[in-house]
């Protein structure tokens, strides 16, 4: 087959393809700037950030795991002291003590003679320093105290503020004091109702005239007065101490 007759239509083909390409550029000259037809530039910086948006609402709990619960903080000052509790139930009578410096193995006459020394002793303090009433004996330092005082002093020596039962107590303790000395009577528990210090009723009473007036609605102790009669007083003035002791 001869290729001569084909060749004018080959020509034709590649005449109308260069016409098509330079239309095309020329049209993109017309419609664009000169710099969009060439080389890319390089990037320029990066502009400023932008403010920050509106805070978006609270999100839906997680359904993850729970984590671990932290170790605990350091510890915060003790608060303030609470009042006191009500007094307890008083607990049941203990067993008899031992006294580990006695001597058990004294005969019958050395324990005479030490009761002998004893009872010689009781009498010498009777005479010299105290009164003795029937089973009681009123003893005074010549101390001058508050009632609590006179009260942690007569226990120091296992005995009590003096506390009259009858009229001839109260004259062996007048006598004795010579002045103004508390007695083992009080109303601190009841308002109005004098007692002894074991809480017993009084069964013997020698109060003043026109007292016990519960005057400034303080006076809760009792004082025998230098004429042998009694006065309620304040438990925080000072008087002179007189202790009791078993005969």
């Amino acid at each position: 087959m001869s290729l001569f007759p084909s060749l004018p239509l080959l020509l034709l083909s590649v005449v109308a393809a260069s016409s098509a390409e330079t239309g095309t550029c020329e049209d993109v000259r017309k419609t664009c700037p000169v710099l969009a037809c060439g080389s890319p530039g390089i990037n320029g910086f990066p502009g400023k950030d932008g403010r920050d948006g509106a805070k978006g609402e609270k999100g839906e709990p997680g359904q993850g795991i729970r984590g671990l619960q932290g170790p605990p903080g350091k510890v915060g000052p003790p608060g303030l002291a609470g009042s006191p509790g009500l007094r307890g139930v008083p607990g049941l009578k203990g067993d008899p003590g031992t006294c580990p410096d006695c001597n058990s193995d004294l005969d019958a006459s050395e324990r005479e003679a030490l009761k002998s020394e004893l009872d010689r002793i009781k009498k010498w303090a009777d005479f010299s320093l105290g009164r003795k009433v029937g089973n009681k004996i009123f003893l005074t330092n010549g101390d001058k105290l508050t009632f609590d005082g006179v009260k942690t002093l007569c226990a120091q020596f296992q005995a009590s503020v003096a506390t009259p039962r009858n009229a001839e107590e109260n004259t062996a303790i007048h006598n004795l004091a010579k002045e103004e000395a508390f007695l083992g009577i009080t109303n601190e528990r009841t308002e109005g109702q004098f007692v002894d210090l074991t809480g017993s009723t009084l069964t013997y009473t020698n109060w003043n005239e026109g007292e016990p007036n519960n005057a400034g609605s303080e006076e809760h102790c009792t004082v025998l007065l230098k004429n042998g009669r009694w006065n309620d007083i304040k438990c925080s003035s000072s008087f002179l101490a007189v202790c009791e002791f078993p005969a």
